[in-house]
């Protein structure tokens, strides 16, 4: 049994747990609740419906203000009931005696029915816009809202627009017009979602949970429940994986249970209610036309993109639309959004959400392109790739980033690649490019770096640690101060004691916590160098931190320990201020990041099975403050695009029913899958960002299902349009050549 505690593990003096009882339909009015035969089990403690939480602020349309269904269930899994017993084991039992008399109504659950006017409405009133989780990951923009009629069940609209797109089309040579689908998908994180809240005597919330999101979390709890935000605690756990998925969801009905029964309770999902009940990626449909002249000079660009926001509001719309429209300089174009409520569960982020859907499109569109012109696809792409101070479509100029770099850096990758021999019988081989780029993360950030008594350093910052962060905060504030990074701990605090930071995600802890850590260091080392130039009778300049001492430069016999330092700084009777530094940033300005793929698929002709055999990646990261876990970071966004492209989705049927909501039906990658990959990184350096860094766990997904879709028409002449790219599918396809 391993020693790490997640937020499952938690145990607490009288804890009691709760299981939730889950709605069998898409859509219905919960006519009456039996809950009298459980009530009745020896050890069952209370029986919640949402009338009985008593939350400060209740919103259907907003699933942190609504834990619990309110008068008609949404979705199939949208909870209905919360059983609260000594036990789980207890509570299971008592959930499954719970009877729920349903009226079935009709319900919305194919996106193009739902966006019509007299479709079945999700919500009663307006959908609340649920851009708080996209703005944390980088993904809000903000385009023109349409100015057309559409139906009740679309929340949201966005428009983007340059040029006439009529007069563009009309200069192509080659256009290229296709309609993209992308599933929905899980996050694929392998501990469910679980939270414990408990309640002091003075009435204060404290949370344990496997959140990405201390503060946000807080915001969410204590505005649900009524409460000021120093009465709630939150405790970010060690998480089992996240990937986007790990927002505000179980917290508020936690604390809300926690405060009526004055006990500690424990609410942990099954891997059933992770599939039914929590925030997966929405679904999108991409309508993408194109035009090129036969020189490469892109004219036109229209598309139209719809997502499958599920029952609450928050796809990753403009994101999606900008990057669509972004990537290349094109004169004229047209990009209109529609965010549609369905009846499923409310999306949630992933791994660059709004990207991967957004660049499937225009990437296969590029490849396809080029092939109209007989032109190189990294050539094509070349000529019309974005630069730093070139437009996007929200009329801003691009930041500095290096597009053109991994471009030609990947040029140099492909065409030094050994040749293959020819593949064995009833096996076609293919390669194909794609680019994908994450416009990174802002947020304001706060860091304290104290030194110890030892003369070591603890720096205390409110993220919570995934995907190596803490190592990277520690080598920025090694390298900023001085110090071994070994001398280095960083403390991840909760939001009682740790300083402000954003959600860690949209690849940003490293631009944005890392810079105010590394500001922290700068500060502690300016106090520590004051004490020390006190002590040697010499300026502060002329003094250098070298092997854990402050000596004078040039005169070595000169020195004094950093742990003297830090002792004289905290004896009793001391003249000197512990060393206490501190650092904040809220830089508004993005760090962009691209990666270029190259991947090589095998494709079988009797079964259609589809195997990617070797994938190059060039990515730029600014600077690799830790190479090892940026390659592991690269490295897992391709497999995680393996996915993507061929194997992972949620389907449901006309009822509204999940057809994969286990493992066993829904297909992740396995290792036996992952390809020989080939990770090169190159370094353009943010110009605000520590040392140069930039984010670096978005870029590597986003390309990796295009460049498989182009290497897949490369094999079999076919273009593939809709993810993932089934056996089935490459079999009709090789039908078509005979």
């Amino acid at each position: 049994m391993g020693l790490t505690r997640f937020a499952g593990d938690i145990q607490l003096s009288g804890m009691a747990h709760a299981r939730l009882v889950l709605s069998p339909h898409a859509h219905a009015r919960i006519v009456r609740i039996d809950a009298k035969t459980a009530a009745a089990l020896p050890g069952v403690l209370a029986i919640f419906t949402a009338a009985d939480l008593g939350l400060a602020r209740v919103d259907p349309t907003q699933r942190t203000k609504a834990p619990l269904a309110i008068d008609r269930a949404l979705f199939v899994g949208h909870p209905v009931v919360a059983v609260v017993a000594e036990t789980a084991a207890l509570a299971e039992d008592a959930a499954a005696l719970i009877e729920v008399e349903y009226e079935p109504l009709p319900s919305a659950v194919d996106v193009v029915a739902a966006a019509r006017p007299d479709a079945p409405r999700v919500h009663r009133g307006d959908g609340a816009s649920g851009k708080e989780e996209l703005a944390m990951h980088g993904a809000a923009t903000g385009g023109e809202r349409l100015q057309e009629a559409v139906g009740p069940n679309v929340v949201s609209t966005e428009h983007y627009r340059r040029g006439d797109v009529t007069r563009g089309f009309a200069k192509a040579d080659v256009v290229v017009e296709r309609r993209f689908t992308t599933p929905m998908v899980h996050q694929g994180y392998l501990e469910p979602r679980a939270a414990v809240a408990a309640v002091d005597p003075l009435g204060a919330l404290t949370i344990w949970t496997a959140t990405q999101a201390l503060f946000f979390t807080r915001s969410a709890v204590s505005d649900a429940l009524g409460l000021a935000q120093h009465q709630v605690r939150i405790v970010a756990t060690p998480l089992g994986g996240a990937f986007g998925g790990k927002f505000v969801l179980l917290e508020p009905l936690a604390g809300a249970l926690a405060r009526k029964l004055r006990r500690p309770v424990s609410v942990v999902m099954t891997r059933r209610e992770e599939f039914l009940a929590t925030t997966p990626a929405p679904p999108a449909i991409i309508d993408l036309k194109m035009g090129v002249k036969r020189d490469g000079t892109l004219t036109a660009l229209e598309g139209r993109v719809v997502f499958d926001a599920g029952a609450f509001a928050g796809a990753p719309l403009g994101i999606a639309l900008l990057l669509m429209g972004s990537y290349y300089q094109v004169p004229n174009l047209d990009l209109r959004g529609y965010e549609v409520l369905t009846h499923k569960p409310g999306n949630g982020a992933y791994r660059a959400p709004g990207a991967v859907q957004a660049t499937f499109a225009v990437e296969s569109v590029m490849d396809e392109l080029a092939r109209g012109i007989g032109m190189d696809p990294i050539d094509l792409r070349l000529k019309s790739a974005s630069k730093p101070g070139d437009p996007m479509v929200t009329g801003k100029p691009w930041p500095r980033m290096g597009l053109s770099e991994v471009l030609e850096r990947l040029r140099v990758e492909r065409d030094r690649r050994p040749h293959r021999p020819a593949p064995p019988a009833g096996v076609r081989r293919g390669v194909g490019v794609a680019v994908g780029g994450w416009m990174g993360g802002i947020e304001p950030a706060n860091a304290v770096c104290r030194m110890d008594g030892d003369g070591t350093l603890s720096v205390v910052v409110g993220t919570v640690d995934m995907s190596g962060t803490n190592t990277a905060l520690a080598q920025i504030t090694a390298e900023a101060f001085g110090l071994p990074v070994e001398d280095v701990r960083v403390v991840n605090g909760d939001t009682d004691t740790a300083p402000y930071a954003g959600a860690s995600g949209g690849s940003k802890i490293t631009y944005t916590v890392g810079l105010a850590a590394e500001r922290a260091a700068r500060d502690a080392r300016r106090q520590l160098l004051a004490i020390a130039a006190d002590r040697l009778e010499a300026a502060a300049d002329d003094l250098e931190i070298v092997d854990r001492a402050v000596r004078v430069k040039g005169v070595p016999a000169r020195v004094v320990t950093l742990a003297e330092l830090a002792r004289a700084s905290m004896q009793f009777g001391a003249k000197y201020e512990p060393v206490l530094g501190h650092g904040a940033s809220a830089t508004v300005v993005r760090s962009p990041a691209f990666a270029a793929h190259l991947s090589e698929v095998e494709v079988n002709t009797e079964t259609g099975e589809v195997r990617v055999v070797g994938h190059t990646v060039v990515q730029d990261v600014g600077r690799a403050i830790n190479p090892a876990a940026v390659l592991g970071q690269i490295h897992g966004g391709v497999v995680q695009g393996i996915g993507w492209a061929l194997l992972e989705r949620m389907p449901y049927d006309a009822d509204g029913q999940l057809l994969a909501a286990t493992l066993m039906d829904y297909a992740l990658p396995q290792s036996d899958q992952a390809p020989r990959i080939a990770a090169v990184l190159v370094e353009v350096p943010s110009d605000h960002g520590p040392f140069g860094a930039k984010g670096v766990g978005e870029p590597p997904v986003i390309g990796v299902p295009a460049a498989i879709a182009n290497a897949l028409a490369d094999a079999t002449g076919e273009r593939f349009t809709d993810l993932p790219i089934t056996g089935e599918a490459v079999l009709r396809a090789l039908a078509k050549l005979g």
